[in-house]
């Protein structure tokens, strides 16, 4: 071959021909073998730099492909080893070193190894070298750094240059602005972010004061660079400096350099122009990174309540929470401030990927077969199950005395202990009418003066308004509603008849709307309801009651830039300081905190039922930090809130941050908002929870996390929920919650109310299954239908009704899985005949409130045992776990009894995901999603388990077949669904997830979920159990086995099954998978993938292929999972 010969050809621009080009770079032809081999063996430089002539020009038309045979063939090797022994005889051929860097950069896009061969080859230096000595050579100085910035891609190679010179070497090839070598410069820029990517890098420029120079280099590019032709410059350099910031000695010299301030500045002049967005979003992410760590403001981070348990395991949460030594700060972070740095994965993965392998495995998904199969024997003897007849009564009663004609219930009697007996408050704010008319301290409240005798709700009339009527006035005498009498001393704190003795509270009538509520059966029920801080208040939305909207709320779009607006104003506060008020004004840690009252700072409460707000904080005129208490006897579970906020002003926006949030992402982020309840609006005729706030988002902040709140972990920061509201009506009270709020006195009233509505044909009776740690009672109900009469037949076939267990709000604060078993309730109980159907053909046995001392106490997640009641199913404590305790033993009962349940369903509610849907258990889709060989024998299930989802997705508008999952993950094997599943034999053994937000399918889609919704589920429920019967047979109904027939594979339509990513769901210890969602943060935040969900999303992308051949597809009869659904 002539190879001057084609040298010449392209230098005068013919180059070669495409049809040889091809057949040269063919796998099959060979030619890239003979260009190699001749170019190994020539010893002529000028044949060298012909044939280096020809792979340059192959490489640069042919793309990828080619690069890939060029280094499948050796081709790295070759150039490496042509570089070094052309070095040994200085100086080297300058057309030489050009030809091979520029095929090495080429290269370097293809072979990830190339770094490494480099290192091991000697090459390192020789390029190094070149650069050192050609800095005003241009022409070969751009091809040297482009190699040099492939080459510290490598941390290993990143560190040997390092200490060869090579920053010292960077530094001198940038500089201020120039419009003259602006490639040079960006690519000098990136080799020295890449080498800046290693920590001892980072600490030797930092020792060299390279920061403040590159602080000076960026704000000389912003002043001159006014028409943004040079963008990528200036990202070059905050990469630079964004990377020296990923060690706690650049976050220092980032401060004392007043690089906050710098880069503030920069980005508050180019937040008008959009081109400049990735410059004010790189900014961000470092402010937000050098923010110094501060420690939340509150003395300790236990529950500001603490209740006393009689025995405590010494391995369990409560007992290493109070067995701390004395003086341990549990609030400091002891992490050093991340000396190791919090790597923002989502940006950070540019040069990474020669480092990672393949996907991993979800090592959380159960491998065991011998865990997954159900236990064949009873876990317990049956005398000590014996006791819990007394709750199956409908078993053994013959029903002889019974009256067929007149309704048939059985409640416990309605009694309040007179030691509960105790003053308790409509809570509002104060009025504007002057200082005699304005609410006492609190403490006032709690303790009558001497002279003053306590105003108890007996002494309270209710007075109800005509619909469509209003008092202006109302609010204000609401807001001098203070229930001590005060009749002595001339100073009346609340309106009085002429005798002085009793309070009267107008409220519309609005008992049409609301047939379950009744205010005066509330405040009975408060009576018996005891709360850890023997709460003396109730809220007002509880007392009044909510009436469903009925205008759609649709999911708010998220507003571009926004989180980056927050979180620019929070840098603020550290730029000027001297605009920041600090000023407390409500804190539960310091009751007698004074709150002065010069119209200027809102008023806060949260001490009633179910209330959660432990410090406000006023920042600014109209920003307000807010700190939510922990779960008693624990240090940790943030997020349920619900609190009162008074003395607003009309038509100004304020802005409310939740500070201490612990979950790693939220449905704030994608479009879910707060739920607000005006009083005045209430009392205008329009009680509602309604969706309100702009400007939500929900972001990693600058409060630091101890280790000993996030179980070990160091480097952790909270999260803060931000939104901005503005109030319609002077002097009214609105209250904030994190979602629908259903308190425990709620289910007591409701369930006096639905046992008003039994017929003669409803079996309704309501047992206290037993007492909960802060003494209340957990109901259990039983709904069936009456037999037709107390004869043989219907009594036999009264007996035997297959069981239906359900169970609500073991977490305290997922209030929708309350509002769904309300709809279930109510259908239960109703008159239609789809209803009585389904009563004659199921006996119910209900617990509606797993947790009500959580519920009670503003709980997010435990009882008051300090731990998550969903993960104590395998083996519950009777004395710390009594709700779950009991509740398994009459699952066990049942077993022992021949009764197992045909379905177990547990209500939950979920933050991360919308829609509703199910979670089960199977053998089969948890081994495919692992590398477990099983026989097929050991692999045999039935399919039943699906049939409900599936019912329930054609039925049920907000139901979504996509989103359930039947994987049992290890996590998961003390929740009740597992335990059920494989301890009871309960096939049909769900939790059912309702979402926090709303829908993404469906009727409902793109709307946020109402309490409407969530009751209509509840509903849907109901009938899908009706039309589970049909697809089950005589035999399973009658003995409770797991057979379907042939109409339950028709149902089910027969694919073949994807290969179902399903991540880990360890997030805080919930029963919610990793959140799979994808927000836009147009790298706003560019907040840390959290190390739970980080392979979850990587799985999520993974191809899908199917694991099923097609005959054992076609076995299955399974509906087809979407991979994104777990």
């Amino acid at each position: 071959m002539d190879y001057k010969s084609h040298a010449r050809r392209k230098t005068g621009g013919l180059g070669l021909p495409e049809k040889t080009r091809k057949e040269v770079a063919s796998k099959s032809s060979g030619g890239m073998e003979i260009i190699l081999s001749s170019l190994e063996n020539t010893q002529d430089l000028q044949t060298t730099l012909n044939i280096l002539a020809i792979l340059n020009e192959l490489l640069t038309v042919g793309g990828g492909c080619r690069t890939g045979v060029f280094v499948s063939k050796g081709g790295t090797a070759l150039l490496l080893q042509l570089l070094v022994g052309s070095s040994k005889d200085p100086p080297a051929n300058e057309e030489l070193m050009l030809h091979i860097h520029s095929l090495l950069v080429k290269v370097g896009l293809k072979d990830r190894k190339l770094g490494v061969k480099a290192r091991l080859n000697g090459a390192l230096n020789v390029t190094l070298n070149l650069v050192k000595y050609n800095l005003q050579n241009h022409k070969l100085l751009l091809p040297c750094l482009q190699v040099l910035r492939v080459y510290s891609s490598n941390l290993v190679n990143a560190v040997s240059l390092g200490k060869s010179g090579t920053l010292e070497i960077m530094f001198e090839i940038i500089g201020p602005f120039s419009k003259k070598s602006t490639t040079l410069l960006k690519v000098a820029l990136d080799t020295l972010a890449s080498l800046l990517k290693s920590g001892m890098n980072a600490r030797r420029a930092v020792d060299r004061g390279y920061l403040p120079t590159l602080l000076t280099i960026y704000q000389d590019w912003h002043r001159n660079d006014t028409r943004h032709r040079h963008v990528v410059i200036r990202k070059s350099i905050l990469g630079c400096i964004k990377n020296l910031t990923n060690i706690k000695l650049g976050r220092k010299a980032f401060i004392d350099a007043n690089g906050m301030r710098i880069l503030y500045n920069t980005s508050t002049e180019c937040l008008p122009v959009r081109t400049l967005d990735p410059l004010v979003n790189t900014s961000s992410l470092i402010m937000r990174k050098c923010f110094p760590k501060n420690r939340l403001p509150l003395p300790t981070i236990k529950s500001v309540f603490h209740h006393p348990l009689l025995h405590i395991p010494a391995s369990g949460p409560v007992a290493k929470l109070y067995n701390q030594p004395p003086g341990v700060d549990d609030v400091v972070d002891e992490s050093d401030e991340n000396e190791a740095t919090e790597v923002d994965t989502e940006n950070d993965t540019e040069y990474d990927e020669d480092e990672t392998g393949p996907k991993t495995q979800n090592d959380d998904i159960e491998t065991d077969i011998n865990k997954l199969r159900p236990i064949q024997m009873n876990t317990r003897p049956f005398d000590e199950l014996r006791a819990y007849e007394y709750f199956f009564r409908e078993f053994s009663e013959n029903f002889e005395d019974d009256d067929f004609e007149s309704p048939r219930s059985v409640i416990p009697p309605s009694s309040v202990n007179s030691e509960l007996h105790r003053p308790i408050i409509i809570p509002t704010t104060p009025s504007s009418l002057g200082p005699q008319n304005r609410r006492p301290p609190q403490e006032d409240l709690l303790t009558p003066k001497p002279d003053e005798s306590p105003l108890e709700l007996d002494s309270i009339s209710i007075s109800k308004r005509p619909e469509g009527t209003s008092d202006p006035d109302l609010v204000c005498s609401l807001g001098r509603l203070v229930l001590d009498a005060g009749v002595n001393g001339g100073s009346v704190d609340g309106p009085q008849d002429e005798g002085g003795e009793q309070a009267v509270l107008e409220v519309p009538d609005t008992a049409a709307l609301l047939p379950l509520h009744d205010p005066d059966l509330y405040l009975e029920m408060v009576k018996s309801t005891r709360s850890v801080p023997a709460y003396t208040e109730v809220g007002y939305p509880d007392y009044f009651g909510h009436v469903a909207l009925n205008l759609r709320e649709p999911i708010l779009e998220r507003v571009y830039g926004v989180q980056r607006t927050k979180i620019f104003q929070d840098i603020e506060r550290l730029i000027h300081p001297s605009d920041i008020l600090d000023k407390v004004v409500y804190d539960l840690d310091n009751q007698s905190c004074p709150v002065t009252d010069n119209g200027e700072s809102l008023k806060f409460n949260s001490k009633f039922e179910s209330g959660n707000l432990r410090k406000a904080i006023q920042v600014r005129k109209f920003e307000y930090d807010l700190i939510l208490n922990s779960d008693i006897n624990s240090n940790h579970y943030h997020q349920w809130f619900y609190f009162e906020v008074g003395n607003m002003r009309p038509g100004v926006r304020y802005r409310f941050n939740i500070i201490n949030c612990e979950k790693s992402n939220s449905q704030f982020n994608y479009g879910m908002q707060v739920l607000m309840y005006s009083v005045q609006d209430a009392i205008n005729g329009s009680p509602h929870w309604v969706r309100t706030g702009s400007d939500i988002c929900y972001y990693k902040n600058h409060f630091s996390r101890s280790s000993i709140a996030a179980g070990g972990q160091k480097g952790k920061s909270y999260f803060t929920l931000t939104f901005t509201v503005t109030f319609q009506h002077k002097d009214d009270v609105c209250y904030f919650a994190y979602h629908y709020p259903y308190t425990y006195s709620m289910l007591k009233m409701h369930l006096q109310k639905l046992s008003a509505l039994r017929t003669a044909q409803i079996y309704y009776r309501q047992d206290d299954l037993c007492e909960t740690l802060g003494g209340n009672s957990c109901p259990l109900l039983t709904i069936t239908a009456m037999p037709g009469s107390s004869s043989n037949d219907p009594i036999s076939q009264f007996r035997s009704r297959p069981v239906v267990f359900l169970s609500a709000r073991v977490h305290p604060g997922e209030t929708n899985s309350s509002w769904v078993m309300k709809g279930t309730l109510e259908y239960l109980m109703s008159c239609s005949p789809q209803a009585q159907s389904l009563r004659e053909s199921y006996i119910f046995k209900i617990i509606p409130m797993l947790n009500p001392d959580g519920v009670i106490n503003g709980n997010h997640r435990c009882s008051l045992s300090g731990e998550d009641l969903n993960r104590q199913w395998q083996n519950p404590n009777a004395e710390l776990h009594p709700t779950i305790y009991h509740a398994k033993s009459l699952l066990q009962y049942l077993r022992a009894t021949g009764r197992t349940p045909l379905v177990f369903c547990d209500y939950h509610g979920h933050s991360r995901k919308k829609n509703v849907f199910m979670y089960g258990c199977s053998i089969k889709e948890t081994v495919w999603q692992t590398n477990v060989n099983t026989s097929t024998c050991d692999l045999h299930e039935d399919l039943g388990y699906r049939t409900l989802p599936k019912l329930l997705s054609q039925m049920a508008p907000a139901f979504s077949l996509s989103s359930c999952s039947f994987v049992v993950e290890r996590s998961k094997e003390a929740t009740a669904r597992v335990v059920v599943w494989r301890e009871i034999g309960v096939q049909r053994s769900y939790t059912m997830e309702s979402t926090l937000c709303g829908c993404d399918q469906g009727k409902y889609k793109g709307l946020q979920i109402g309490t409407s919704e969530l009751e209509e589920m509840g509903a849907q429920f109901c009938l899908a159990l009706l039309r589970l019967k049909r697809f089950t047979s005589p035999l399973e109904l009658h003995n409770h086995n797991s057979h379907l027939l042939d109409m339950e594979t028709d149902l089910i339509e027969t694919r073949s099954i994807p290969n179902i990513t399903s991540p880990t769901t360890y997030v805080l210890e919930e029963d919610e998978p990793a959140f799979l969602e994808e927000v836009d943060y147009s790298a706003e935040s560019n907040d840390e993938i959290d190390p739970d969900l980080e392979h979850d999303l990587q799985d999520n992308h993974a191809p899908q292929t199917p694991i099923l051949t097609q005959s054992s597809a076609a076995k299955t009869h399974l509906t087809e999972i979407e991979p994104d659904s777990f």
